[in-house]
């Protein structure tokens, strides 16, 4: 009886887990071993059953494959991929059904797009394997859109490349490619009806995007000495939308409107407020001509791109010089719009009932929200989960794409282990752990939730290398997230697959980070500290308060024991950006021996966080009179560092109170410590 009861369990593992010892990414929903192994030498052809596109690609595909499978009229040692009217536990066109036997292997599915998943998912349990375990699996996606999206304006990445990329999403099901392909550091797309977009707009004279954006901004000509750029020519558009087509993959354009178009603006200046190169980024909404400009290249983007969504970016409007312009304020009476936020929503709808004129709809960043969404819009959103639930909450598709979660220009490991990045911490446990269906969102409302993708924007990413650094294997954290069921989802497991996954992206010529050395969180972050602070009251005096933006859990942020770990955005660091700073007494009840006072702060310049100017640690007996024990004077320096500096106080003395202020220094910005230790 009790070897029966072992052999239950066991068989009830094997179903639970047979999908993660196949090492499948993203794992699937559903799997059941039926007993034995399929001898993938016997493995001799294929035939398919499906429409004559989807045949014919499906065939090209599998010829090309490892599997490197043609046409066979075989029964035995065949793989069959039959279309179907239905597949059982699966409601999803990108579902399917694979069952292994002795004798062969049949995939199943209600369309091309399920077909050709079920052999991703086939591609992966073979790979470096003789045999495979006979099963039956059930898949299909979480969400419909499962993207991924590359900025090839701050640094452009040429088309093989981008196939190159296509060619790992759709091992990894994902199936949407956002290329931001304009912005101020280069416009990146052939568009004939104004050619010096690419002849000069494409063009800058510095190649890194960080030397070109602190030294003058400036532009070339295509060919002149020491142009840095280049441009997708619509041939070369035509080419990857149809290689992404093959591997059931939409790319969607990004057209950046009404700001981040420096690039234009200098080459177009009459689309701008003042007419002048060089001094602006917002395109006049006022102007008929803006429209017109706007129009006629969407045409063309249009005509290249079958996509049912176009983005038109929408984010980070300065709109500085809208107030003062003549033809912007007679467009805000005559429309009769109430401010700035309107004008560019002015400007926003008006391309949407353009785009939905020719059949597309308007997709955009979360600020597309702000002075009244357009009627058909779907918002990506990227400051946080906000935007997301605002547009679901009135009726729209949102794509879920937070930058605390999705953003992997952020560094994964030790920031000095690796190249210079933006800033910031997201390793892949991280990415792994975001549901994109938030906790407050009503059941009714979820079908909103478009999907999830992560964003690579490469100012600090100028090589092809880079790039595959910071996307692997993070995108397969994504994957997983936007494919597999929670209930489903294992990070141990998950990461012992990326493991092996990396393996094998290197066997095929990508340059993924080192996941298997990887350093992991700053040791201070691992674990609780004790010290005579600890869960004190911290009084914040009037000019120190933290700013609401970084609160990392309050009034008892400094005091509860929990370190920061690389990146401020991890809701450990507190941060201050006051014209003092910080300035706290934290009160220790009563009077105490004291050998050390001291607390951590960081330093990232590129988001403006810097180290404190001045420090000042004073003690006190009644928490009126306090007297200084220790003035710390530091020159803060701009670098390319992610630094962390420790300002502290050592001797012997007795004090119930202790004040800690640390001051802004000659660059501003943001100062953020995590914890005042008292010991």
């Amino acid at each position: 009886m009790r070897k029966y009861i072992i052999y239950i369990l066991l068989f009830i593992c094997t179903i639970t887990y047979g999908s993660s010892k196949m090492s499948v990414i993203p794992v699937v929903k559903g799997v059941e071993r039926i007993g034995g192994n399929f001898d993938m030498s016997l493995l001799k052809g294929v035939t398919i059953s499906a429409d004559s596109y989807e045949t014919d690609l499906l065939y090209d595909y599998l010829l090309s494959s490892p599997l490197k499978l043609s046409k066979s009229s075989s029964n035995n040692g065949v793989l069959t991929l039959r279309r179907v009217d239905k597949v059982n536990g699966c409601d999803s066109p990108e579902g399917y059904s694979l069952r292994v036997t002795k004798r062969g292997i049949d995939i199943e599915a209600i369309s091309g797009a399920g077909l050709f998943y079920g052999v991703q998912t086939l591609l992966q349990m073979s790979y470096g394997n003789k045999k495979i375990p006979c099963v039956e699996i059930t898949d299909l996606p979480r969400f419909e859109y499962r993207g991924l999206m590359l900025d090839v304006s701050r640094h452009f990445f040429g088309k093989d490349f981008l196939k190159k990329q296509i060619d790992a999403m759709a091992y990894y099901k994902l199936n949407r490619l956002h290329l931001h392909l304009t912005d101020a550091a280069g416009w990146r797309l052939e568009i004939k009806r104004y050619p010096l977009l690419t002849s000069f707009a494409a063009w800058r004279d510095r190649p890194l995007w960080k030397d070109w954006w602190n030294n003058g901004r400036l532009y070339k000509n295509e060919g002149d000495t020491g142009a840095y750029g280049g441009y997708y020519t619509q041939e070369d558009i035509k080419e990857l939308v149809a290689y992404a087509q093959k591997h059931f993959i939409t790319i969607i354009p990004e057209i950046e409107m009404p700001a981040h178009s420096e690039e234009v603006l200098t080459a177009y200046p009459e689309l701008s407020c003042t007419h002048v190169p060089y001094k602006q980024s917002d395109f006049c909404v006022g102007n008929e001509k803006t429209f017109e400009f706007l129009e006629n290249v969407l045409t063309e983007v249009m005509a290249l791109f079958p996509s049912e969504y176009i983005h038109v970016g929408g984010d980070e409007a300065g709109k500085l010089s809208w107030g003062d312009c003549e033809l912007c304020r007679k467009r805000i009476s005559d429309e009769k719009l109430k401010d700035n936020n309107e004008l560019q929503s002015y400007l926003i709808h008006r391309v949407e009932r353009f785009l939905n004129s020719k059949g597309r709809k308007l997709l955009g960043w979360d600020e597309i929200l702000d002075g009244g969404l357009a009627p058909n819009a779907t918002v990506m959103s990227w400051r946080g989960v906000e935007g997301g639930l605002k547009a679901i909450e009135a009726g729209h598709k949102a794509i879920m794409t937070p930058g605390e979660f999705c953003y992997i220009d952020s560094y994964q490991d030790a920031p000095d282990t690796q190249p210079e990045a933006i800033g910031g911490y997201l390793p892949l446990e991280k990415i792994y752990s975001y549901n994109p269906i938030p906790e407050n969102i009503s059941e009714e409302k979820t079908d909103l939730i478009y999907g999830v993708q992560a964003n690579l924007w490469s100012e600090y990413i100028p090589t092809e290398k880079d790039v595959e650094r910071m996307v692997y294997p993070r995108l397969l954290a994504l994957a997983e997230v936007a494919w597999s069921d929670p209930s489903h989802k294992d990070f141990i497991d998950f990461r012992k697959r990326a493991i092996k996954a990396v393996d094998f992206l290197k066997s095929k010529g990508y340059f993924p980070f080192d996941l298997k050395n990887e350093i992991g969180n700053r040791v201070e972050a691992k674990k609780r500290i004790k010290h005579l602070g600890l869960g004190k009251k911290v009084i914040y005096l009037p000019k120190g308060k933290y700013y609401n933006g970084y609160t990392a859990g309050g009034d008892s942020a400094l005091v509860d024991g929990i370190r920061g770990g690389w990146s401020y955005t991890d809701h450990r660091w507190q941060g201050f950006i006051d014209t003092n700073g910080l300035d706290v007494v934290i009160d220790l009840g009563k009077e105490k021996k004291i050998k050390y006072i001291g607390a951590e702060f960081m330093q990232i310049c590129g988001p403006e966080l810097f180290l404190p100017a001045n420090v000042h640690i004073s003690v006190s007996n009644d928490g009126k009179e306090y007297r200084v024990i220790k003035d710390i004077a530091n020159e803060v320096v701009k670098d390319d560092k992610v630094t962390f500096k420790n300002f502290s106080w050592r001797g012997k003395m007795k004090a119930r109170f202790v004040r800690y202020q640390a001051e802004r220094g000659k660059f501003g910005g943001f100062i953020f410590t995590d914890e005042i230790l008292i010991k």
